[in-house]
């Protein structure tokens, strides 16, 4: 299963977050500030986002060398102790991503669903739906796959993207013209997986 242009959609929700979360935690810093002092949130954003921040960057390492144990503490600690930051949706996906990848595919749907549940961000949300959309169309749970695509496809960013899982659910349930459908409309609204998706439609059987 691949990734690649969800960690983009990732990656830049994180960079937004290392870009504006300091300026969130002002924010809230200076809504409260007649209940509490500066100084405290000053030090507990730095703390936050210091922290936050490099557990994140711990769990990518370990995934990275294939150590799931490792990858699986740490995104639980993200959750426990970071869980008002993006971090902890973050880090769910990759641990999500790690407990598939070594077969572990009942656990990677459910930290999913979690991610779809408490997501801060609602692209984070989204990311973690399509990839439990995919998950489930490989272990051949195809309605569940459709419920999950109509529960969020809501977005026009990620309109290409839920397109071609459509398209996915329909080939595997043999319908050659739902399938063509969906492919072709997940290269018309634009997706990064488009050469991929052109090759699932060249290989659709004819029309009878």
């Amino acid at each position: 299963m691949s990734y690649e242009t969800d960690d983009e959609k990732v990656e830049a929700i994180k960079a937004w977050w290392k870009e504006n979360g300091v300026a969130i935690v002002m924010g809230i810093a200076i809504g409260l500030g007649a209940i509490v002092g500066w100084r405290y949130w000053g030090d507990y954003r730095d703390s936050v986002a210091g922290q936050g921040s490099a557990v994140f960057d711990q769990v990518l390492a370990n995934a990275a060398t294939g150590q799931t144990e490792a990858v699986v503490t740490q995104a639980r600690m993200l959750n426990d102790e970071f869980s008002s930051t993006p971090y902890a949706a973050l880090g769910a996906l990759v641990e999500a991503k790690a407990l598939y990848e070594s077969g572990q595919a009942e656990a990677a749907m459910t930290a999913l669903t979690g991610v779809i549940a408490a997501a801060p961000d609602p692209a984070l949300a989204r990311i973690a739906a399509l990839r439990l959309a995919r998950i489930q169309v490989a272990e051949g749970r195809l309605d569940e796959a459709a419920k999950t695509v109509a529960d969020h496809d809501t977005s026009p960013e990620f309109a290409g993207d839920f397109a071609a899982v459509r398209g996915d659910i329909a080939a595997a349930r043999g319908d050659t013209v739902a399938a063509r459908a969906a492919y072709e409309q997940a290269i018309a609204e634009g997706t990064g997986f488009s050469q991929l998706i052109r090759l699932k439609l060249d290989n659709l059987p004819a029309a009878g």
